[in-house]
């Protein structure tokens, strides 16, 4: 329709008549080759239906940079619910539009562009806002891999899943998938506890949202029933998506963030895991040294542990747990002259948090 009326308008003389564009022209399925005012068009076009697109590199996206990359607002405003978008323009035939933007997309690219493709905007809200995956490296001399398609019987095998998509209106909660996501926040939380990287505590943020959005889909695409292997799957997508932020862009990110702190290839560490079973503050400051971490921050750790009950403390001679000596007026002691007991990640395997919790 979209294109008969084209023609139509460009077959007509300037001085003549001419019909005006379709009404209900809805189309989902967008070029990447595709101008930013077009894009605000084809939204509001759409009813509030979602449009999609697949990139076959991620540069694809630079056709909506617009004035002022554009594109890297646009991926992260398709991930905001109730987001506001548009533009303003006096032209008569110019597009003017306010809109809520619903795009789902799919890119493609090596590690190497997209790290450039985003090196500008690491802390600006894309990267933990896009789902991650990758192709393992394979060995030198190895097999080529042969990737083929997918047939007709493994779309018949699908079919009932997208017509259970299909079918749902209204809302929809899954309980089951709120309180994944919930162990999911506290488990994260944790780790970033244990390994004190920023970064990961970050991402995790909407990594977890990311999560629990895909359970949502596979709750409602099953026919509203809930299986172990969805949560299964949850897990390791978010532990996926979360590895492959942290490996192609954790350094970067944390260089960013401050200006001069040393880079490092490798992920976030378990600081809790490095330390011997019985520890003291002089060595829970190495251990953050050796993790390029300062000094600064070891005691708010400590605290931090022993109220979680992932350690507790270990008084001098003559002073209690609390940091005091026990006598009165007595001065309190510093954090710096107790000795730690770990409660969990221990050598032995014990986890002794059930016996030592107030």
């Amino acid at each position: 329709r979209e294109k008969e009326w084209k023609e139509e308008v460009t077959r007509k003389g300037a001085n003549k008549d001419k019909r005006k564009r379709p009404e209900n022209l809805i189309i989902q399925e967008i070029d990447a080759d595709m101008t930013n005012p077009a894009f605000v068009m084809r939204t509001a076009e759409a009813q509030e239906h979602f449009l999609y697109t697949t990139l076959n590199e991620i540069d694809q996206f630079d056709a909506l940079k617009g004035q002022g990359n554009q594109q890297f607002k646009i991926m992260c405003l398709a991930f905001d619910p109730g987001n506001s978008y548009g533009q303003t323009r006096v032209g008569t035939s110019s597009i003017t539009e306010r809109i809520t933007i619903r795009f789902n997309w799919n890119a493609s690219t090596t590690v190497q562009l997209g790290q450039r493709y985003f090196s500008k905007v690491l802390t600006d809200g894309p990267i933990s806002r896009i789902n991650f995956c990758t192709i393992p490296e394979r060995e030198i001399g190895a097999e080529m891999p042969v990737y083929g398609e997918y047939d007709e019987a493994f779309r018949e095998a699908l079919r009932p899943y997208i017509e259970n998509l299909c079918k749902a209106s209204g809302r929809i909660d899954c309980a089951e998938a709120s309180a994944l996501a919930e162990k999911l926040k506290d488990e994260n939380a944790d780790f970033s506890r244990m390994s004190q990287n920023r970064v990961f505590e970050n991402l995790s943020f909407r990594g977890n949202v990311i999560a629990f959005l895909k359970a949502c889909v596979l709750y409602v695409a099953n026919g509203c029933k809930w299986e172990p292997e969805i949560e299964e799957f949850i897990r390791w997508s978010e532990s996926y998506d979360l590895w492959c932020k942290m490996i192609f862009f954790g350094a970067s990110i944390a260089k960013a963030n401050e200006v001069g702190e040393k880079s490092s290839k490798r992920g976030p560490a378990n600081l809790l895991q490095q330390l011997p079973d019985t520890f003291t503050y002089a060595q829970a400051e190495m251990v953050r040294l050796q993790n390029d971490f300062g000094k600064k921050g070891t005691a708010t750790m400590l605290r931090n542990w022993v109220n979680r009950h992932y350690i507790e403390k270990i008084p001098p001679k003559g002073v209690n747990a609390d940091g005091a000596d026990g006598k009165q007026g007595g001065k309190v002691f510093s954090i710096q002259l107790f000795s730690f007991k770990k409660l969990l990640f221990r050598s032995d395997g014990l986890d002794l948090r059930c016996f030592n919790a107030k």
